[in-house]
């Protein structure tokens, strides 16, 4: 007799930890949740600054960009979690929502249900802060969120923020969102607090729950237009209730046009039978990107000076024994939201403050310096994911379309003029040399661009893919209860879903969405 559960989820990261915790709380369901790559067992997963090792390929997908036009050809290296607890386990650990403005525009887009008001209540759920307790924030929930212990460089970021006209916020994810300061974070006690450590935990040894990592889901099964089974490993494992994907913004189109779920044309040209048409499948993919500035240090101030090996292994030895240090660090801990565009409507600028300068690829490298990144929250531009082949285990085709929209390309541009307008305060003048890169030579709008085409990097925050509407727009992937048009037991239940992408970090706005569809999901099934 084939498997059966009630429902099944279909990726275990951030989105699908947070479903298969509240499902599997209401004590009368059986969930399987199927993850594609390895539990999350590894220490440096953990460790808050183990991050910094873990952007290679083994826990991620080891995805690339197709070439950007719009990057003068470049190829983007993408990192998206493939690991238990998915992107929350390899991220920077950053606590951000966005802004009130982002969940109101989707409500005016056809998103009923989706405004600020309507979703601040499953942030608050799901939170566990250290200091806040209030209209914004919660305690008791099963995300772990922490102050930091500022570095005393990112305490001289502040001053020079202030300094160049950014206020000091305490809070970017309470009454306003404007301003610069210090990062909550999800860790505690310097433990990462991923999605995974945080919901599974209470659930792994009830009967109803079953786990299964390095578990490459092929195929959804249709019978008609109803979701009967999910294909992973050969094997057809049937689903009685649902099925729940939860596979990303690039996983999560992936399994639904191997699906034979897809725009028609596309499918018939790389071999898969269509079963659904559904064109905007894949579809209205964007991102943040980064321009950053690095500035080198006078001294050694910077965590650059922990490069040496031994001083690596004294960092291991005090955070074995203290549990303090470099390592329990996210190394981000500054940063802050402002304006580029003055016309915007909400902040359109985010920036992240690192006090080392090792972790951005193809710069020459310096002794000891800080890096200051500057990401446009409000792209234009939009891509596609798309398949190379009929092969569910062959990489898709991932294009962003970076800097496809000029006006995504002048804001980007004065984003970075931002962040050097900061390293330029006196705040850092006791600190700093200089800025290293790109260096004073790069003075015009055109030098930066071109230094931006070189080194721009993603901000790890893919969305839209699987893009929700009003049931009468011909866009929309799926509808405000995150139902896939046209087919019964299939929702999609992550950042795929967001028609825009929120103006901050991704990980909280996707736990936010899955802690909702729990909701509407109990609600639909009267559990």
């Amino acid at each position: 007799m084939a498997e059966k559960y009630d429902f099944i989820i279909v990726g275990g990261g951030p989105a699908g930890c947070v479903l298969a915790r509240r499902l599997v709380d209401t004590g009368n369901v059986s969930v399987l949740m199927l993850e594609a790559g390895p539990s999350d067992w590894h220490p440096l997963i953990h460790v808050p600054a183990g991050f910094t090792k873990l952007t290679g390929t083994s826990h991620t997908w080891g995805y690339e960009t197709v070439p950007q036009q719009g990057l003068n050809g470049k190829a983007v290296w993408y990192p998206q979690g493939r690991v238990l607890g998915g992107g929350s386990s390899i991220n920077a650990q950053l606590y951000t929502r966005g802004n009130r403005w982002d969940y109101d525009n989707w409500a005016a887009h056809g998103c009923d249900g989706w405004s600020y008001d309507e979703v601040l209540p499953y942030f608050v759920r799901a939170e566990d802060n250290n200091r806040y307790v209030n209209e914004f924030h919660g305690q008791g929930g099963p995300l772990r969120v922490s102050d930091v212990i500022p570095h005393k460089l990112t305490t001289a970021f502040v001053r020079a923020a202030q300094q160049a006209d950014m206020p000091f916020n305490p809070d970017f994810n309470g009454a306003r969102q404007e301003g610069l300061g210090y990062y909550q974070v999800t860790n505690r006690d310097g433990r990462r607090s991923s999605a995974s450590a945080c919901y599974l935990p209470q659930i792994l040894k009830d009967p109803n729950f079953t786990l299964r990592t390095r578990a490459h889901v092929e195929r959804i099964e249709l019978k008609g237009d109803r979701a009967v089974a999910v294909h992973v490993g050969g094997e057809r494992i049937e689903v009685g209730r649902e099925v729940l994907l939860t596979a990303g913004a690039i996983g999560s189109p992936r399994v639904l046009l191997h699906s034979g779920i897809g725009p028609s044309d596309h499918l018939k040209s790389v071999g898969v039978d269509v079963v659904v048409d559904h064109p905007y499948v894949g579809e209205n993919l964007h991102d943040h990107m980064d321009v950053f500035v690095v500035t080198e240090c006078s001294g050694d101030y910077s965590f650059d000076r922990y490069k040496p090996w031994y001083m690596s292994a004294a960092a291991g030895v005090q955070f074995l024994m203290f549990g303090t240090g470099i390592l329990a660090s996210n190394i981000c801990d500054g940063g802050g939201f402002w304006y580029a565009d003055e016309d915007a409507p909400a902040p359109d600028i985010q920036f992240h403050f690192l006090p080392g300068s090792g972790l951005e690829h193809g710069l020459d490298p310096i002794r000891n310096g800080v890096t200051l990144n500057s990401a446009f929250l409000r792209p234009r531009s939009r891509g596609t994911v798309r398949l190379k082949s009929n092969d569910p285990k062959e990489t898709p085709l991932i294009n962003p379309n970076y800097w496809s929209d000029p006006y995504d390309v002048k804001m980007s541009v004065e984003g970075f003029k931002l962040a050097r307008r900061i390293m330029g305060q006196p705040a850092f003048k006791e600190f700093m040399n200089g800025e290293a890169h790109p260096g004073a030579q790069a003075k015009t709008d055109d030098d930066i661009k071109e230094y931006a085409y070189r080194h721009a990097k993603t901000d790890y925050h893919p969305v839209g893919s699987c893009k929700m509407g009003a049931d009468d727009d011909p866009t929309a992937v799926v509808n405000p209860r995150l139902q896939m048009k046209g087919i019964d037991g299939l929702r999609v239940c992550d950042s795929s879903t967001m028609p825009f992408v929120n103006s901050s970090n991704t990980n909280a706005p996707t736990m936010m969405i899955a802690e909702k569809a729990a909701d509407m999901i109990r609600e639909d099934h009267k559990l």
